[in-house]
């Protein structure tokens, strides 16, 4: 279907919205009607056809949860199931704006968003009808990023609709989890694919080198300095900068950072010009935002900095049968590399991959698939293959729920359970 014979509604109680988007769309398509009440959209489905809607995610409205969003597009697609459905959304709602593509919703945008990209969205929805939404067509995002479970999905969601913005992630995560190859999937599909990636691990950068590695500096600016060199962040112009463990810079790192990042300029170390720059920022931190926003630790106008979009990386043990996944994945990259045919996993070696909580995460499996490929003694990987590391604590091999409680004894199984489903419901 064109736009130009389409019937819009738009449901919002913005009156602001609905006038900006009726006077867009009014000369473009067929019909627009907008709506503040979306307790009137039973009403309106079953009397008009509408071929896009454009639905906000909160309302004032008598279903008072923080879910009015996916409450109404499930309404919508009992009454209308052929309706595509827009949502609309700020950047914090971008969690449960992935909940409603999984329950039919065709797209969601922005606030506030460019003219030309809703007019897009709306006639790639027109395009798309009849269509199965909220779906992945695979599961793998660039070389290593693998993953089937629910979580992953979330996941690729996330990076497929953020990618395109220029919006700052922060990306969470225990370590070894793969917050890196994040990263680099949000890059490459983003509109900046073709400019560079620079990665820093600015958690590694003492005080005395920061400003030079980030920033850069004029030859004699320091004894060192025998030529003029370019930062970080100017090898990351018109690209990506991914500033890893941010989470571990000092207070007075965290105000220059700050300074660069509202200015978009850097002047380099021994010079007093001031170089513009674009870029898109991505950062990552193994600590929670709760710990993260401890004002003693870290300062807040830094986080609001980084922190538009927010991408939690689940680890390991939290994604079901996707240890199998990427062990098959490593199997298949370590025989290539050590010119030995492909190997078979065992039962018994799934079984033994399966309940180890695996601490280091993905890359402790990386290396426990390395080592097991390199010892096998034939075409079959065995449980007694697969030794985990020595490194990690050794109390972190026992079973655990999902809020990381020990469970050792049978008869402690059933409070566990229980103790971990409690503080789910009151989360």
């Amino acid at each position: 279907m064109t736009l130009r014979n389409a019937n819009i509604l738009i449901v919002d109680d913005d009156t602001d919205v609905l006038t900006a988007v009726r006077l867009l769309l009014k000369t473009q398509v067929q019909t627009v009607v907008t709506e503040k009440n979306p307790e009137i959209l039973r009403g309106l489905l079953r009397q008009q056809k509408f071929d896009v809607l454009l639905l906000d995610m909160n309302f004032n409205a008598s279903i008072n949860t923080g879910n009015e969003g996916l409450f109404w597009l499930k309404e919508v697609k009992k009454i209308s199931p052929d309706t595509a459905v827009i949502m609309i959304t700020a950047y914090g709602n971008i969690d449960l704006a992935v909940q409603c593509l999984k329950h039919g919703a065709t797209d969601f945008v922005i606030k506030p968003w460019h003219n030309e990209k809703l007019v897009t969205t709306i006639s790639e929805a027109l395009r798309n009808k009849g269509q199965k939404t909220g779906t992945i067509s695979d599961n793998i995002i660039g070389k290593s990023l693998l993953g089937e479970s629910d979580l992953m999905q979330d996941i690729f969601l996330k990076i497929n609709k953020i990618a395109p913005t220029d919006a700052n992630v922060l990306v969470l995560g225990e370590n070894g989890t793969g917050k890196d190859l994040v990263a680099h999937a949000i890059h490459q599909k983003s509109n900046r694919a073709n400019k560079p990636f620079v990665k820093v691990d600015v958690g590694a950068l003492t005080e005395s080198i920061f400003e030079s590695e980030l920033f850069g500096y004029r030859r004699g600016a320091f004894t060192d300095a025998k030529e003029d060199r370019m930062g970080k962040f100017e090898s990351a112009n018109g690209g990506t900068l991914f500033l890893d463990e941010i989470g571990n810079i000092s207070l007075q790192q965290q105000a220059k950072l700050l300074s660069v990042l509202q200015n978009r300029v850097v002047t380099r170390l021994g010079s007093t010009e001031a170089v513009p720059i674009d870029i898109r920022l991505i950062c990552a931190t193994n600590l929670p935002l709760s710990e993260l926003a401890n004002e003693n630790r870290f300062r807040k106008d830094l986080i609001y900095r980084i922190y538009t979009v927010e991408t939690k990386v689940p680890p390991l043990r939290e994604r079901g049968n996707d240890v199998v996944l990427l062990a098959k994945h490593f199997i298949k990259q370590y025989c290539d590399k050590y010119g030995k045919r492909e190997l078979e996993l065992e039962q018994k070696a799934i079984e033994k991959l399966k309940t180890y909580t695996f601490p280091g995460n993905v890359r402790e499996l990386q290396y426990c698939i390395e080592r097991a490929v390199i010892m096998a003694d034939d075409d079959v990987l065995r449980a007694a293959d697969l030794t985990f590391s020595a490194i990690e604590n050794a109390q972190n091999t026992v079973p655990r729920d999902s809020y990381g409680e020990g469970v050792v004894d049978d008869d402690l199984k059933l409070s566990a359970i229980e103790k971990s489903t409690i503080l789910k419901v009151i989360e």
